[in-house]
């Protein structure tokens, strides 16, 4: 098992973290952006305002993109468990 491998092991698992997670951070932005703009126009400053909405995108972005999200994290524990033989012999 060389540093190099552990490296790379290490860049894929950050790299998976970062796909897996986008939609629900991006998702989150775009409607914390919106209710923002909104709260600083009417001026309500009502912090329920903001976390009802995030919360229910939240909800409906794990249904939409929550398949792809288990079929990405599988196929990488998949890949990383039948290389295990290469990366330690």
């Amino acid at each position: 098992m060389t540093p190099e491998s552990i490296l790379s092991i290490g860049q894929q698992a950050l790299w998976v973290t970062f796909a897996v997670s986008s939609p629900l951070l991006l998702s989150a932005l775009a409607v914390g952006l919106i209710i923002g703009m909104l709260q600083a126009a009417t001026q309500i400053n009502e912090m329920t305002l903001s976390f009802i909405p995030k919360l229910l995108v939240l909800g409906l972005s794990v249904m939409v993109a929550g398949p792809w999200i288990i079929g990405t994290l599988v196929n990488f524990t998949r890949t990383l468990i039948q290389d295990i033989p290469s990366i330690i012999g």
